[in-house]
């Protein structure tokens, strides 16, 4: 049996084994081992470097151990190693009972008097807003462990969650390990205005903060984030980490900060992607680390992957590799999933639909019109030159992924609607898609009908929306619009412009962010603010759900959502019903979704389908710790979408 002796150069941050090394890397299995997994330097026969780090050092000790112990090789051990692994021992079975006191605390078995504390020191540093029953449990645990995630539903409050975490944690003494003076939040540029509302909120007044983006130079960020001076709250957005990443990791190392992913599934990448490496460089620097996202594995399971790692970045939480967590993505039956969710447990809460005690909103009968007759010749036309050419792809089970279905899928949405969207190129969501321009359409009459519509009539769609629009603002109260196409949401504005209805509408053009010393630009953020004034001289946004379908918060004003139009995407149209069904809402409120759809068209068919999907994908919300959709659920072009709408366009024209 082979021997080795485990040394430790700590001045060069080294694992040295010497003894049988020669012996040991005769072995093409155990040197494979030591050199691809441990990373070591072989150079030497006689001594092997084993490196590591401030924060693997007792990860890369326990990995050699267990390694010698695979392979039946006796270790020794030098008086600084041995008191290495007993540091290792004693900080593993720390960390497991903190873990297992983690996990009771999110199953709201608490220390009573613990608990208490936590609650009169948010009644004292809270003062102007009061958490209801599962925000402070989601509260108190984050406090406890510093470093967990919430994936709660949107609408849950996770803001307000992270802000009492946050308070408590920075009322503490400042010699206290959790205790926490700064909050930096990485999110999309949409959250910004949101998390500075809810402070003010929350705490009564506006908050001391920094947003690290609109035209701030490069210089700029580096004074700041390397100045003795800066604000409590500091604002960046995801794609901006990448550039300042050392200058984050000083403002890291000099204060004790508690960072925030907001909307945190955008560093799900797994290869190497820059956003996700960025954040998870700055991730060992962090005092608190907290993650916020309602889809935390929109594709499977190895989306988690990167939000453990950012979670606890020595700590190997989910103990499972990538390729393990997308082979059981693939089988919903594997029995290793319970396993994963065992291990992550202690480290997430998540607050369902049901759990939020508002009132159901109301699903109005969708409203079907009937087209105009130039309409009807145009989607009739089209409609059976598409509709044959998926019948044939069907016919030849060749499946419908191409981009040339996709095009025509959407050509047909679009006509469905205006059919003068027929004459404009594709918006730019979909040329992202990398979907064709074309319209496929080689009728000179009908081409002369589609460049001559809007002259010829409205589209009844958007009469019927008007006629809504106008009962609702009758009674003083407000609305907001969800269309798919951004030529829509301008021909709507100017057709509600003729009724003296006045619209904004927000979509990706709009922008996000301002300069900070430019305040006659129009953003997102200054028509949600203007909406939200009781006396706003609008009462109508026009919304493209792509671009706005997160991070915004409507219900305060607004309990009302008509659909002009939806693509089959599940998850879009969940995210935009969620802007003004969220916590928050009176007991006595009411929320109102209409749907207006084009009698005879794919309206109906994707009518249909959402019902369908919806019901799954809240199935699925309501009733699993981690949320995990097929992915044809979340898209909109999904071969079972075209197969249903196939067979409705058959039936009717039997």
């Amino acid at each position: 049996m082979s021997e080795v002796f485990i040394g430790i150069d700590t001045q060069n941050k080294r694992f040295i084994l010497t003894g049988n090394t020669e012996e040991l890397l005769s072995s093409r299995r155990i040197k494979r081992y030591i050199k691809d997994y441990l990373r070591s330097d072989c150079s030497n026969p006689n001594e092997i470097y084993i490196y590591y780090d401030k924060s693997t050092q007792e990860a890369v000790l326990g990995k050699l151990r267990k390694m010698l112990s695979k392979f039946n090789i006796t270790e020794k051990a030098s008086k600084s190693v041995k008191q290495t692994l007993q540091d290792f021992f004693n900080a593993e079975e720390n960390f497991e009972k903190f873990s297992k006191k983690a996990y009771s605390i999110r199953n709201n078995n608490c220390d009573a008097n613990e608990f208490k504390n936590f609650i009169e020191s948010l009644e004292e540093h809270l003062p102007c807003r009061r958490l209801y029953e599962l925000q402070i449990l989601s509260a108190y645990h984050l406090a406890f462990s510093q470093n967990a995630c919430n994936f709660s539903v949107p609408g849950a409050g996770k803001t307000s969650i992270v802000y009492g975490a946050y308070t408590y944690l920075k009322s503490l003494p400042d010699y206290n390990n959790k205790y926490v003076d700064r909050l930096l939040i990485i999110g999309p540029l949409s959250s910004f205005g949101p998390w500075e509302n809810e402070f003010n909120e929350c705490f009564g007044y506006k908050p001391n903060v920094k947003r690290l983006s609109g035209n701030i130079t490069a210089k700029e960020k580096t004074e700041y984030l390397t100045s003795i001076d800066t604000c409590d709250i500091t604002l960046i957005s995801y794609q901006g980490v990448s550039n300042i990443v050392d200058e984050l990791a000083f403002f890291l190392r000099r204060n004790k900060v508690m960072v925030v992913l907001d909307e945190a599934h955008r560093i799900k990448n797994t290869d190497g992607g820059v956003i996700a490496q960025s954040i998870l460089e700055i991730s060992k620097y962090c005092r608190s680390r907290v993650v916020l996202t309602g889809t935390p594995a929109p594709n499977g399971y190895e989306d988690l992957y990167n939000i453990f790692k950012f979670i606890w970045p020595d700590k190997n939480i989910i103990q499972f590799h990538l390729y393990h967590l997308k082979s059981m993505s693939d089988n919903p039956n594997d029995s290793r999933i319970k396993t994963l969710i065992d291990n992550i447990s202690p480290f997430f809460i998540r607050i369902k639909k049901k759990d939020l005690g508002i009132p159901n909103p109301i699903n109005h009968p969708p409203l079907v019109v009937q087209m105009g007759d130039t309409q009807r010749k145009i989607y009739e036309f089209v409609e059976k030159k598409y509709m044959d050419y998926f019948i044939g792809e069907c016919n030849l089970n060749m499946g419908f992924k191409s981009h040339l279905i996709k095009a025509r899928l959407i050509r047909l949405m679009q006509v469905a609607t205006n059919p003068a969207l027929l004459k404009k190129p594709l918006d730019r969501y979909f040329e992202l898609e990398g979907i064709t321009n074309s319209t496929f359409i080689d009728d000179s009459e009908i081409i002369q009908k589609i460049i001559s519509y809007n002259e010829l009539e409205i589209p009844n769609k958007f009469i019927e929306v008007g006629n809504i629009i106008e009962g609702i603002i009758s009674k003083g109260e407000k609305v907001i619009v969800w269309t798919t196409f951004v030529q829509n949401i301008k021909n709507l504005s100017n057709y509600l412009a003729s009724k003296n209805i006045k619209s904004k509408y927000l979509y990706g053009e709009v922008p996000v962010d301002k300069d900070e010393n430019d305040n006659s630009l129009e953003t997102r953020e200054s028509i949600i603010r203007e909406f939200h004034k009781h006396d706003s001289n609008f009462k109508v946004i026009i919304a493209n759900p792509f671009a706005v379908a997160e991070s915004i918060s409507l219900h305060k004003v607004c309990h009302n959502a008509i659909y002009l139009e939806r693509t089959f995407n599940a998850a879009h149209f969940i995210q935009s019903k969620d802007r003004i069904h969220r916590y928050g809402l009176k007991p006595n409120d009411v929320i109102n979704y209409y749907y207006v759809l084009s009698e005879n068209s794919i309206d109906e068919t994707i009518h249909e389908r959402l019902d369908f999907k919806v019901s799954r994908m809240n199935d699925i919300i309501e009733q699993n710790p981690i949320p995990l959709f097929n992915n044809v659920l979340n898209s909109e072009y999904g071969d079972d979408d075209i197969k249903v709408l196939i067979k409705n366009y058959v039936d009717r024209n039997k």
